[in-house]
């Protein structure tokens, strides 16, 4: 019971409010850095406003890149990270409702030993198996390619046991009222199922796409041509060079811009995320 009590209140406001000014620290750090000179970090001191160079530095990101470390401009490198991530968000739920929709409503041999299978491979993530996978993709010949920067990060057990669970809890009398209709089973799986996981979906379209867009590992190890760099690996190529000083505040810049898409992502799918974590439409 939370006594309604005015000291308490105050407090817990206090706490509110260090707490996001620790998570808003850093961000607004790289957005002022973004917008000062190459200059202005060489003495060692951060300045706390902004300065007066943050048109410029956009602008020359966007049109220009970073020759120097070898980055190309964050157009194309957004672009890139955006397919990853749209590919691995949408393969991911595509592949993880239909394993999981054969796991529940087929009856099958060793059915309850593939889903122990898929489960296992939660223990086995692409930095555990990244040498045989690398090898695997290279003589497939997909490196420098979007299949290569995709497809082994597609599969998910943590997403099939997702679906498996929430259809576990769908009615019965769903799926006795199809077969009565007369629908088959891809048709209760289009016209029931899927409806019914729409907030499910959304919620783990969110979370993977993320994921998706924040994967640095990987993309290192099967891309060599620039036109195949994701932002993250363009911020790790800015910040990483040799014999001089990182360009701070262009990286700070990219890193500005690389956080715009998640964001808009989660700002307009927010709805539904919450509603897919914490109900359902059942």
């Amino acid at each position: 019971m939370v006594e309604n009590r005015p000291g308490l209140k105050i407090l817990s406001h206090i706490v509110l409010l260090i707490g996001v000014a620790t998570v808003a620290l850093p961000v607004y750090i790289a957005f002022i850095a973004s917008t000062h000179g190459p200059t202005d970090f060489l003495s060692g001191l951060i300045p706390l406003t902004p300065g007066g160079h943050g048109w410029e530095n956009y602008k020359t990101m966007l049109t220009q890149g970073m020759a120097s470390s070898g980055a190309p401009p964050v157009g194309p490198m957004m672009v890139n990270s955006l397919i990853m991530a749209l590919s691995i968000a949408i393969g991911k739920i595509a592949i993880s409702i239909l394993s999981a929709f054969a796991i529940v409503y087929f009856r099958f041999p060793f059915r309850q030993f593939c889903f122990w299978i898929i489960f296992v491979t939660l223990m086995l993530p692409v930095e555990v198996r990244i040498v045989p996978t690398f090898q695997v993709i290279a003589s497939l010949h997909m490196l420098d390619s979007y299949a290569g920067l995709s497809i082994p990060l597609i599969a998910s057990a943590t997403a099939t046991f997702l679906f498996r669970q929430f259809f576990l809890t769908v009615p019965d009398e769903l799926l006795e009222a199809a077969r009565i209709d007369g629908a088959g089973p891809m048709k209760f799986f289009r016209d029931i199922l899927v409806p019914l996981s729409r907030t499910n979906m959304a919620a783990l379209f969110v979370i993977l796409f993320i994921y998706g867009w924040n994967q640095y590992l990987w993309p290192l190890m099967v891309t060599t041509d620039p036109g195949y760099y994701t932002i993250v690996m363009g911020i790790k190529r800015m910040a990483d060079v040799a014999d001089a000083e990182p360009q701070w505040n262009l990286v700070m810049t990219t890193a500005m811009l690389a956080m715009l898409p998640p964001v808009l992502v989660v700002v307009f799918m927010q709805r539904l995320f919450v509603k897919g974590l914490v109900e359902t439409e059942k």
